[in-house]
């Protein structure tokens, strides 16, 4: 596959590897709504020892969120419902995206909205930005045509991604899927038949928290996203389901996401059957922390007797 990114160039070394036919310098992805819209965290490294940062979830029109408290701290990981917060696409366009300019790594622009005309304008936008190779919808939104995501029912879905693939005819198309399902195969099935080029697995798990002495919740809204450590046995064992059912055969790439904070994490998700690997939660306790995943994934894929990392994807006996 051509692409119009100023990144796409060859990369050599044990790490190099592609997402949906888009060079990466190594296989760790910063995940969205965790590293600011584009480039914050060039603060913290080099973004050249980075495959990709994921921009947050752009909706068409500015969203301010939940009301406080949308973050809290659990024991291994973290609830949230920040509610979509966000500039919306126009000031991104104008404001944001020409920090990627000289970003170093690729970018990602992550799309979500509350009807399937919101991820039709931003998917236009978004494919008409060479700086932009691939997307990743946040199909965890609730419709607001019945109340219901689209990460969660088949029909949904498919219908969501009939409308947006036509329009993205140059970038290439992740869908992130919800761990909130009875069924993650049949969701996997769906958005590849709806056109995904790749898939990330997995969005947060429906949670929530409780103050004691309150007696009331402690997210403004109630319920909310577990992230962290604590989801990471979930998001492995969907990640080996979708990649041995459907994603191998069809030759679909995976971003393995979920409480990934050493390179053993990321070794999992590899084994597991994911090309990628993103890191979300973790970038609140250090920013720095996919250097340290980069060093020993390197060392990892060496011991193993591999050329490259992608020789181990889905490698588990």
């Amino acid at each position: 596959m051509s692409t119009n990114s100023p990144f796409a160039e060859s990369f050599a070394g044990p790490l190099a590897t592609s997402l949906c036919g888009v060079p990466l310098a190594n296989p760790l992805i910063a995940a969205a709504g965790t590293c600011g819209y584009v480039r914050e965290l060039a603060d913290a490294f080099d973004l050249r020892r980075i495959g990709a940062v994921t921009t947050k979830s752009i909706t068409h029109e500015p969203r301010e969120g939940n009301a406080p408290w949308r973050m809290w701290g659990i024991p291994g990981g973290m609830l949230n419902a920040i509610g979509l917060a966000n500039v919306g696409l126009e000031r991104f366009l104008s404001e944001k995206l020409p920090g990627a300019r000289d970003l170093g790594c690729t970018l990602i622009g992550s799309i979500a909205g509350h009807s399937v005309e919101d991820y039709v304008a931003v998917a236009q936008a978004f494919d008409a930005e060479p700086s932009l190779p691939l997307v990743e919808l946040n199909v965890s939104c609730p419709n607001t045509a019945d109340g219901l995501q689209f990460g969660e029912h088949p029909a949904a879905l498919r219908e969501l991604l009939g409308a947006v693939r036509p329009t993205l005819a140059r970038t290439r198309m992740l869908v992130k899927l919800s761990p909130n399902v009875g069924d993650i195969v049949a969701m996997a099935r769906a958005a590849i038949d709806g056109g995904a080029d790749g898939l990330t697995l997995i969005n947060t798990v429906s949670a929530m928290g409780i103050d004691v002495e309150r007696r009331t919740p402690i997210l403004s809204r109630g319920t909310g996203g577990l992230s962290g450590p604590a989801v990471h046995a979930i998001a492995v064992r969907m990640v080996h389901q979708v990649y041995r059912a459907v994603a191998k055969d069809a030759g679909i790439p995976i971003v393995g996401l979920g409480g990934v904070s050493t390179w053993e994490d990321a070794a999992e998700f590899i084994l597991a059957g994911a090309h990628c690997v993103g890191i979300g939660t973790a970038l609140f306790v250090d920013p720095r922390t996919p250097l340290a995943v980069a060093r020993g994934l390197e060392a990892w894929v060496r011991r193993q007797g591999a050329r490259n990392v992608s020789e181990l994807v889905g490698g588990l006996r």
